[in-house]
């Protein structure tokens, strides 16, 4: 059988009668009836005018409806997930500069994306839950715009599946589409990385408006003939409840959320005993080596760390399963797409030199939307421009030093974040730690740290600041380090490097 290049074909080759979506506390929705809603959905938004090609945005919490409203929309259209948490203002910028046709939003939300839309005049259809029906089930209703659309059936491998914008912490945000061949490669190449199949359960605990949470679990899963558990939002407190009922096999996160389940552990001892974790996947940011360690310590398994980002649609490296090696402090080998290093005059560069990261593969975006200045600046000879740096080893291993961005230039000595977090994690009193660029009125950056430390241990800044200073050189010392109780965090549970000085009262 050949593989699927489209949504709809991944939804159509599950064995109809197994697991597809699930929930805590809701009876599993079945391949066969997530296939069904597929087609439904698709002659339901046919029939209001929105087909191939069109922009719906969705503006849905977290949970099975929000899964199925992806891959299901997504089957026939083009989709657009927004930060349900969004404020009048985003919403606004966000909806003009998709030019969504329209938007679904839950039945009875009061959500200021409701008064954007009418202002704007974008069609709004209500999206009811079905929960008696099975996890994600749902029906659409209300009007669309007029007139058929200008593509009606299932989405073909070359039309867009989903439009994400990046980060914009620097600049304003691009659009990046993703065509379903796009999609669904990335989501083989997760398959294959961390060989899913269909006995796997994914407990996803990662926002559905992200390209990781996503790809990652829910695509990634549905191709594999799994199952997914859709969690209404990361909690710590309530994830080894979650993990007693959906039982899963493996989940994936961010590193923040590691630390934070890793904080509970020893309070849920019986929850862990119990767990039939065979993986536990990290990306989305860089996976301190100590983190690492303890979570394989504690959940007696493998953790797998990864590489993504929204233009690759989610995965470029992963770590590979045993018996291969997995390097801690390496995002791994390529999982997917070529990957490369290069200099700044678009050449490669051998193994052991450093450089930036470069990708090019069936996962790759075709190029940002209407920013062709963007796009000059990130593809290079066919090869996109990931923006971080990095080194290759001998063994094809990637080990990323930072985004280019994040570099710190203290007076023209360039020091990597990322070696400096390394190093500060060591210290016994640390669970948290960013290192960032602060203000200086003569090198024009400096050193600077949040930390958080663990509960139950102390630690001043000097200590933190002469621990460091035993094991870096001296300019690569942070010379202000900030004790808090939370270092803020994106939208996503990132923590954010760019900004954060500001964010923290440390400007000129």
């Amino acid at each position: 059988m050949p593989r699927a290049t489209t949504i709809a074909e991944i939804l159509q080759s599950g064995t109809p009668g197994a697991r597809a979506l699930g929930a805590p506390g809701v009876a599993p929705l079945s391949y066969r009836d997530l296939a069904a809603l597929a087609r439904r959905t698709t002659e339901t938004l046919n029939g209001l005018g929105v087909g191939r090609g069109d922009r719906v945005a969705i503006v849905l919490p977290n949970g099975p409806e929000m899964a199925s409203a992806f891959v299901c929309i997504g089957s026939c259209a083009a989709t657009a997930p927004l930060n349900p948490a969004y404020r009048s203002n985003e919403f606004e910028f966000y909806l003009n500069d998709l030019g969504a046709k329209v938007i679904v939003l839950e039945a009875g939300a009061d959500s200021p994306a409701r008064e954007v839309a009418g202002k704007l005049k974008i069609p709004v259809l209500e999206l009811r839950p079905e929960r008696e029906a099975g996890a994600g089930a749902f029906a659409l209703s209300g009007g669309g715009p007029a007139g058929a659309p200008s593509g009606g059936g299932f989405a073909e491998a070359d039309d867009v599946a989903l439009v994400l914008h990046t980060s914009g912490t620097t600049s304003r945000p691009k659009m990046v589409p993703l065509l379903q061949r796009n999609v669904v490669a990335s989501a083989w190449h997760i398959v294959e990385s961390i060989a899913l199949t269909p006995g796997d359960v994914c407990l996803n605990v990662m926002p559905l408006f992200h390209i990781h949470g996503l790809m990652a679990a829910v695509l990634a899963s549905l191709a594999a003939g799994a199952q997914v558990s859709c969690s209404p939002g990361f909690n710590a407190l309530r994830f080894f409840s979650w993990l007693d009922e959906v039982n899963p096999t493996w989940y994936t996160a961010v590193p923040t959320m590691h630390q934070a389940v890793l904080a509970r552990a020893d309070r849920n001892p019986d929850s862990v005993t119990r767990s039939r974790l065979r993986l536990v996947r990290s990306s989305s940011a860089s996976l301190p080596p100590q983190v690492m360690a303890e979570l394989e310590r504690v959940f007696r398994t493998v953790v797998i760390e990864a590489y993504g980002m929204t233009e690759a649609a989610h995965q470029m490296a992963s770590n590979p399963l045993p018996p291969r090696a997995r390097k801690p402090g390496s995002v791994g080998v390529a999982a997917g797409p070529e990957v490369a290093v290069m200099d700044e005059a678009g050449g490669l560069v051998p193994p052991g030199a450093t450089g930036e990261v470069v990708i090019r593969g069936p996962n790759v975006t075709p190029g940002y939307l209407a920013n062709a200045e963007a796009n000059a600046k990130a593809f290079t000879s066919g090869w996109f421009r990931t923006g971080d740096q990095g080194v290759l080893d001998s063994d094809g291993y990637l080990r990323l030093t930072g985004r280019l961005k994040e570099i710190i230039n203290r007076g023209g000595e360039k020091v990597s974040p990322l070696e400096v977090d390394t190093v500060m994690m060591d210290h016994p009193a640390v669970q948290q730690v960013v290192t960032f660029a602060m203000p200086h009125d003569k090198l024009g950056e400096e050193v600077a740290a949040a930390v958080v430390l663990r509960e139950g241990q102390s630690a001043t800044e000097r200590e933190l600041c002469e621990f460091a200073a035993a094991r870096l050189a001296d300019f690569k010392v942070p010379r202000k380090v900030l004790i808090l109780t939370e270092i803020p965090k994106g939208p996503t549970g990132k923590m954010q490097r760019i900004g954060l000085a500001a964010k923290l009262g440390l400007g000129l």
